[in-house]
């Protein structure tokens, strides 16, 4: 019950997190390369093959690399960092 329990709260998570880089991978303000981390992050997540947590922590790795990016507006920096927010929590 509580493993089913937490499954649940894990893949809202992931939905949350799916939700905000969805706007960061179509925000046309934003650099190609940071969209296309972002499109790389969902894709991460939506993974079937693995375990939500080996799932959050594939994106994490993703968009950590990005988050170095220069030329990133700050807007989507703090989107970034709040996708992170949601997902670095998910274990397994």
């Amino acid at each position: 019950m509580v493993r089913k329990k937490k499954a649940e709260e894990y893949e809202a998570k992931i939905q949350q997190a799916l939700g905000v880089l969805s706007e960061v991978s179509e925000d046309s303000t934003t650099p190609r390369n940071i969209r296309r981390a972002a499109k790389d992050a969902m894709d991460a997540l939506q993974s079937g093959n693995f375990t939500p947590a080996v799932r959050a922590s594939n994106a994490v790795s993703l968009l950590d690399e990005i988050l170095q990016d220069p030329n990133m507006p700050p807007y989507t920096r703090v989107k970034l960092w709040n996708v992170m927010s949601f997902i670095e929590a998910i274990k397994d």
